[in-house]
Formats: C-alpha cells, structure tokens, sequence
C-alpha cells in the first residue's frame, strides 16, 4: 500500500466508524458508509484504535443517544481532517486517472466529515446543494416521474389493469402488485433461478465486451437472507475476504433483505440484476480480480457510500438489466411484464430524490413527502414511509446517497446510449481505471 492508500484507509474508515459504521461486519445492520474491505492489508488505527469499538458501539454520531465522551475519545486519537487533507496531498503529486478521482474523494469525505460536526454541533449547518454536488458532480434537482407513470399506466392498462376505475393508477399498480406478489420467506429458493439468468444473459451480452481475464471471475457468488423489521429495503454486502486454497478470492457476498417488503416477481428480477449480477456483486468482483492483478489501486479495495463512485454503481446497477439483456431501453425488454417492473423500480428511485430534495432542499414535513412519493412515484405505503422517514430525514443519506440513484441511473443510461458496448462497458466496469461518475467521461474521451 501506498502513502495515498494509507490515507485512505484511516480516511474512510474513519469516517465510518465516526458515523457508526463496522465495515468488518457481515451484516448490512452493522455496516454502514465503507462497503468493503478486501485488501488482505492490515486494518488502520482508524478502526483498529480501542476508542473505535466504543464508538461504533455506541452507534456513532446518529446513535440514539450520541456518547460524546466516545467521540471526543475517538477524534482526540484519530486525526480524521489530517487524513483526509493527506488523499487530497497525494492526489496532487499524482499523474492521470488517479488524480481527479482521490480528489473527489477527498472532497465527499470532507463534507462526511462537515455533516458529522453538524450533527455534533460543532459546525455550522452544510448546504443541501454542496452535499447533493459532491456526491453526484450535478446541483440538486426535483425528479420528472410524469413519462414513466405515463408509461406505466399504458401497459398495465393492456395487461388488464385500467387506471381509469376507482383509486386511479395507484390502484391499478398495486392491483397487478398483488397478483404477482414474490414471497420473501422463499427468498433463496427463489432468488438461485433468477440468478442463475441473469448470469446466463451475462455471459451473452457483457462477457464478450471485457477482458478475457475477467471471465473465470465468480460474478454472482452470494447468498439471499431475509432479514425482519430492517431499516432498509435491501442490504449487499460484499464480503470478499474468504480465499480458495491456492490464495485466491472467492469473492463472497450476501444480500440481506427486508421481509416485510411487499416486491412483484419482475421487480425482484430488476432487483436481482441491480444487487448481484451484472450489478453491484459482479461490479466488485470484477474490481477485486483487478486489485488482485495489480490493475487497480488501493481505493478499489475500499469503496465508499456518498461518493462519486457510489453514484456510478448505483447507476450501473440501475441499468444493468438492460445490460444482461443487451439494450439499452426499458421499452426494449422482451416482456411487457418485466418492462413494468423495471419501470417501477426506477420510479422508487426517483423517488428517492425526490423525498431528499423536498426535506433538505424544500423543508416539507415527513406526511407530505411520503404522500407525494406514494402518489406520484406509485411506490408502496412501506417504502414511502422508509423513503420519507429513516432514509430522507438521515442527516447524512438523506442529503448525500438518496440523490445518487436517479443522477447515476441517467448518467450511465445516456453514457450507453451514446458509445458503443464495446467502448463503454470495459470502462464502467473498471478495466481502464477506477472512474466515477464525473471521471468515467474522461477516459471515454481520450
């Protein structure tokens, strides 16, 4: 490791435990902004200090009941704005692609960093729009639900749903919800088929367009659990530390989710696509092999809630239906069933910027936000309350992850519009470098 890759390592985790988070945990309960630590290297004092334990212990700077013997404790022996300042000092003597993404880096860890003394009153409050610029690159802005719904009413009308009887679209949605309802207690069972397709139409439509190395990497090695009265939706946790005998990665994950969800079977095949495969489980495998194989730094060993590169894989997970199917359009899925699912699942991730923008960025009321994202994005009376409450009023995912989704989802949609699959997949999956959503069109450029 580096001196960079050692500033990162007490950045982020830092970071993480300051906020509550215990990246050495297999449970997305305890997890919370680095998502993953795979490096074989030693963990830094950020973790490792006895201050740590208590702190996220105690549940960090959003604990119930903040200790704030513990953080004093924790910031007295851990140097976090050093850190930080010590990625953005590296960066600077750094040539290409690494440059400007250690400086994004730096620059969302230091508005973590701002966001947690808000909290501990210690800072003065953090504008919604510089925390919304530094995660996504792009100042905050409400969603545009109306083409989708628009959508959605047309081919749940030719499946026999009309929105024209009592209770309007909401009820045609939840009507043909119902029907096809996924039972979350045969999660495994159910979720083996689905991924087992999804890794099939993989191997068809994104292999050809990688490396060849990249093909004998496991893309979908995880296991489904279904998980009681979460705070989540759905949690992934890539693992990534057990090894084969011959030393190599087995690349491991779970996906923990909430059993009280109420999921169509084709919005839990989108939901598959985007958590395992080609979506985020593949998205780390594939970074992995190439930390293992010396093409890529670090960083790509530790990556990071509320940042630009969290953006990105939010918005290759998004679409990576589309790219297990090999188009690049919703209305060019084979089947107007999944096409409805895929739709609604992009709905609730617009609605997920939404329920930010109007807290942070309009100051409404909780009722009137989950009101508007149950009647305007068509999501179920569970997640507008969870998308309006626990995850938008978040002092931290609520200014910074929620907006994520829907900015990285477009991005990378108009980004495979735009070149050819065999210019643009390498490059999101990482073989010509770490990118993120501001630096990925840097490399397609040159």
């Amino acid at each position: 490791m580096d001196q960079a890759g050692k500033y990162i390592a007490d950045a982020v985790l830092g970071i993480d435990t300051l906020w509550g988070g215990d990246v050495m945990c297999p449970s997305g309960t305890g997890r919370f902004i680095a998502d993953c630590w795979f490096s074989d290297e030693p963990l830094p004092a950020a973790y490792t200090h006895p201050a740590a334990a208590r702190l996220r212990q105690s549940g960090g700077v959003t604990g119930k009941s903040i200790d704030r013997e513990a953080v004093e404790e924790y910031l007295r022996a851990v140097n976090l704005p050093q850190a930080i300042a010590g990625i953005e000092d590296e960066a600077a003597k750094i040539r290409g692609l690494r440059k400007p993404y250690l400086t994004g880096l730096a620059d969302c860890l230091t508005v973590m960093w701002d966001l947690a003394m808000e909290v501990l009153g210690k800072g003065e409050a953090v504008p919604y729009a510089r925390c919304v610029e530094a995660a996504t690159g792009k100042p905050p802005e409400p969603s545009q639900p109306e083409a989708k719904r628009e959508r959605v009413a047309e081919l749940l009308g030719r499946a026999g749903y009309a929105s024209s009887g009592a209770g309007g679209l909401l009820s045609a949605v939840d009507g043909w919800r119902h029907d096809r309802i996924s039972p979350m207690a045969s999660v495994r069972a159910l979720s083996a088929s689905v991924i087992s397709n999804f890794d099939n139409l993989s191997a068809k439509n994104l292999l050809p367009y990688l490396p060849r190395t990249l093909a004998k990497v496991p893309r979908a090695n995880i296991d489904f659990l279904p998980i009681k009265d979460a705070w989540f939706s759905g949690s992934m946790n890539y693992i990534g530390r057990a090894r084969n005998a011959d030393g190599s990665p087995k690349y491991e994950a779970t996906y923990e989710i909430n059993a009280s969800l109420q999921m169509s079977f084709p919005e839990f095949e989108q939901l598959v696509s985007h958590e395992v495969v080609p979506g985020h489980v593949t998205t780390f495998a594939f970074l992995q092999d190439l930390y293992v194989r010396g093409k890529a730094d670090f960083e790509a060993t530790v990556l990071t809630m509320n940042t630009r590169a969290a953006t990105l894989f939010e918005g290759i997970a998004n679409n990576a239906i589309l790219i297990a199917h090999g188009v690049t359009e919703v209305d060019q899925l084979p089947d107007e069933d999944l096409q409805i699912g895929v739709l609604l699942a992009l709905l609730q991730d617009d609605a997920k910027n939404q329920s930010s923008y109007l807290t942070w960025g309009e100051g409404k009321p909780q009722a009137e936000v989950a009101a508007t994202l149950r009647r305007d994005f068509l999501v179920t009376e569970e997640r507008a309350g969870k998308l309006s409450g626990a995850w938008g009023r978040h002092p931290l995912l609520g200014r910074m992850y929620l907006p994520a989704y829907r900015s990285g989802t477009e991005k990378v949609a108009q980004l495979r519009r735009k070149h050819p699959a065999k210019k643009v997949l390498p490059v999101l999956y990482g073989c010509h470098g770490l990118v993120d959503i501001q630096t990925i069109e840097r490399v397609l450029k040159s």
